[in-house]
């Protein structure tokens, strides 16, 4: 691998932990908003988000580039398609975070890397490595565990799974920066968002407390921030790394659901977790080793 490929997969590496770190907590920020419907706290976390993101484009200098995206309808198209899955897994995920099924949005989103290192393997072509097949093998065994213990079709989970895996995918082939492509979708839903709460009357928001008004326009940045960070790391890494990552973001979940919001969890969750931990171990090892390999001879 060359120099500047190696720094490119670390600086994508750092990015997909900050993003899947900021989305492991993120729910703590949710649940603060639990008196305002979920529909309405995405609305309201597109039209904000927007707001952050126009701030980003211009502060870096994109607004020509915005522009020349727009007039290109084919990608218009495609982030219209990711916009989509992006909107259903927000609105499943607030949700479940701010009516006490944390645990069941984590276990989607333990399930969402094995969706991606699907679409990895199978549509991109992307090799996988010994150790990162026998890491997948122990997820696959926990998340088994997992869904068994539920007792029920985990339909939260599976929905999360689907999205956010489609998701990722779509971003991954799409040919557009990532700063631009995020602003790009959150434009897209923007007009529905505002659609809803002129119906609403402002929902919320019209009669406030400075608390929570403050809190609703802070989903822009919570919103905005992570997902820019994502959607670089996903153009710098193969699709089945960025999908390993996104481990990191459910163990966040998990241990806010148990520990700071004090859903039930049975032994055989604990169990099935210890499985997919120790898959996320086995994962971690190979790319640290990876990189310290001497590359091919021509």
């Amino acid at each position: 691998m060359a120099p500047g490929s190696q720094r490119e997969r670390r600086r994508g590496l750092a990015q997909g932990i900050a993003a899947y770190g900021l989305w492991g907590l993120v729910a703590a920020y949710w649940k603060l908003l639990a008196g305002v419907e979920p529909l309405e706290l995405i609305a309201h976390r597109a039209l904000w988000g927007l707001l952050a993101f126009a701030a980003i484009v211009a502060v870096a200098g994109q607004l020509r580039a915005f522009g020349r995206v727009l007039r290109q309808p084919r990608v218009v198209g495609v982030m219209a398609l990711s916009g989509a899955l992006l909107a259903v897994n927000w609105c499943v995920f607030v949700g479940a975070a701010t009516s006490g099924h944390l645990l069941d949005a984590s276990l989607g989103y333990f399930m969402n890397p094995l969706v991606s290192i699907a679409l990895g393997t199978l549509v991109l072509r992307e090799r996988l490595r010994r150790l990162q097949w026998t890491a997948i093998g122990l997820a696959l065994v926990g998340v088994g565990l997992a869904t068994w213990s539920a007792g029920h079709v985990p339909w939260i989970a599976l929905v999360l799974a689907t999205t956010f895996g489609l998701y990722g995918f779509v971003r991954k082939i799409a040919r557009v920066d990532a700063l631009i492509g995020s602003a790009l979708e959150t434009l897209l839903l923007a007009p529905f968002a505002a659609l809803y709460l002129a119906l609403r009357g402002g929902g919320a928001m019209a009669d406030a407390d400075a608390m929570t008004a403050a809190l609703l326009v802070g989903t822009g940045i919570i919103t905005a921030v992570p997902l820019v960070l994502f959607t670089s790391a996903a153009r710098r890494l193969p699709l089945s790394t960025v999908g390993f990552l996104q481990y990191l973001s459910p163990s966040g979940q998990f241990l806010l659901a148990v520990f700071a919001f004090h859903e039930a969890l049975p032994r055989e969750r604990w169990l099935a977790f210890g499985w997919i931990w120790a898959g996320l171990a086995v994962f971690s090892i190979d790319l640290i080793r990876t990189p310290r390999r001497p590359p091919p001879p021509p």
